[in-house]
Order: C-alpha cells, then sequence, then structure tokens
C-alpha cells in the first residue's frame, strides 16, 4: 500500500510539473541559442562585434521594447518588428575596448512583452581579456 501511495504521489508531481510549464509557454516566450560570447583576447581599442540569435518558442508575437548596453562601450542593435511565434530574430552587440584594460564584462539587458516574469528580461553577455600594449598606457 505504501508503494501504491508513493506511486501515485510520484506521478501526481510530475503531472503538475508538466502542466505548470504548459501555462508558461503562453504568450510570446523568447529562446536564445546562446546568451553568452566570450571573445578571448583583444588589444585595447580594438572593436568587438557578435550576433545573438533568438527564436520565438510561444503562442504569440515576441516584441522587444528595449536593449540597454551596461556601459556605453557596448551598444545593441536589434529586432525591432514583432516576431511571430517560430520566427527568428537578433541582436547585434558591438563593443568598444578603447581605454578598457583586464578582464571584461559587458552585458545587453533585453526587455522583452514575454507574459512570464522570468522570461521578460533577458541578459546576453559578452566576456573577455583586454590586452594593453607597450606605449597605450
Amino acid at each position: 500500500m505504501k508503494k501504491l501511495l508513493i506511486l501515485f504521489f510520484t506521478v501526481g508531481m510530475f503531472h503538475t510539473t508538466f502542466a505548470q510549464e504548459e501555462v508558461v509557454s503562453d504568450g510570446p516566450v523568447i529562446s536564445f541559442k546562446d546568451k553568452l560570447y566570450d571573445f578571448g583576447v583583444i588589444s585595447r581599442g580594438d572593436t568587438v562585434e557578435h550576433t545573438f540569435y533568438f527564436e520565438n518558442i510561444g503562442t504569440a508575437p515576441l516584441k522587444i521594447l528595449s536593449a540597454r548596453g551596461s556601459c556605453g562601450c557596448t551598444v545593441p542593435k536589434y529586432s525591432r518588428e514583432e516576431i511571430a511565434p517560430g520566427e527568428k530574430g537578433e541582436v547585434f552587440v558591438r563593443f568598444n575596448s578603447a581605454g578598457k584594460s583586464g578582464m571584461q564584462n559587458k552585458t545587453v539587458t533585453l526587455v522583452t512583452n514575454a507574459t512570464d516574469r522570468a522570461r521578460k528580461q533577458v541578459v546576453l553577455t559578452l566576456r573577455g581579456r583586454v590586452d594593453v600594449q607597450s606605449g597605450d598606457d
């Protein structure tokens, strides 16, 4: 009897978990292949450019409402039109390393029209090291 109760409890928990996932995917949902780009080692003054690709895996049109870099050296450009369910879009980011040195961790924060609060904001990251050439100090 105990084993049977445990089995019913376990099945019930799995069913509840999957039911919650289905509710979360209603409306627009943004999904990125990668949210981190490691640019390795560059020289001070170099510019890094990277495009992050995403898909709307939700059930309604997705819209990026805003994109903000963590500083003036990190500038995003993004798909401004609505992205239909199943369609793809992109966020292009440019990092200017002038005046920077050492490890860098720059972010772009996106705000979307996703109905799920946990997926409404997305953070993309550029990471790497900026080396100072002799005479650049």
